[in-house]
């Protein structure tokens, strides 16, 4: 498995050997192109960032992307609640399936009124998607909670009133994962064998939910921006 900044949808590229982790004995390989980059963020960024503690609540938006739903089951099995947050009812079964215990259709219902309604404020917010979703979950965030900066899926970057993060005592927190394994390669290495002695035990099952043939990469891409995608998308070659 490689994690490369540019050039992969390709036959063949050249990596660096720190960025390189062996696949599993018997694992798939387009389970296994699917797991390093949302996993390793969404474990970053639980882990590194907010120094996730069992009990806690996370609130995930964009839950059944790809880095939200390796979120959602990274934080079970952390032992935090996890409140899913998505677009459909159907992505938010599948969020019920990989570990959330609470969800909420925010294109259905308003946010902020869900989660007041629900009780008991999150701890942590993980946020790759950006746009009109972020406020109200900032505002909705207990006391010295933790608001992680993953993404902007949405295409827009919020503006937050700095305000709240007086008043609730929180934090803003952004996360690179890709800054990250560059400058701290054995921290890095660390989280990705963690995650693979996971991943080999089965106690995390990255979800493929279509593969394209290369060829096909810009129907693939389409997909993802028309927002018909859970989990990830594998681009396969005749390799």
């Amino acid at each position: 498995m490689a994690h490369i900044r540019w050039g992969g949808y390709a036959e063949e590229a050249v990596v660096d050997e720190a960025l390189v982790t062996p696949v599993p004995a018997g694992l798939d390989f387009t389970v296994a192109a699917s797991f390093g980059l949302v996993y390793a963020t969404a474990y970053h960024a639980l882990k590194d960032r907010a120094a996730i503690k069992a009990g806690e609540t996370l609130l995930v938006l964009g839950a059944a992307g790809g880095v939200g739903l390796a979120a959602v089951e990274l934080g079970k099995l952390f032992g935090a609640r996890v409140i899913a947050c998505a677009s459909s009812d159907e992505k938010l079964e599948t969020c019920k399936r990989f570990g959330a215990a609470i969800t909420i259709n925010y294109e259905r219902e308003d946010l902020r009124e869900a989660l007041k309604k629900l009780g008991g404020a999150a701890d942590i917010v993980l946020d790759p998607v950006g746009g009109k979703y972020s406020e109200p979950a900032v505002r909705t965030m207990a006391w010295k909670g933790r608001y992680l900066v993953v993404g902007f899926a949405s295409g827009e970057i919020p503006k937050i009133p700095l305000n709240l993060t007086l008043l609730k005592g929180c934090s803003i927190v952004g996360v690179f994962w890709g800054e990250f394994a560059k400058r701290e390669r054995d921290l890095n290495a660390v989280n990705l064998r963690e995650l693979t002695a996971w991943l080999r035990a089965g106690k995390i099952k990255p979800l493929v939910s279509a593969s394209y043939p290369l060829e096909r990469a810009a129907d693939a891409l389409n997909d993802m921006m028309n927002r018909k995608v859970q989990g990830k998308v594998v681009l396969t070659t005749g390799l």
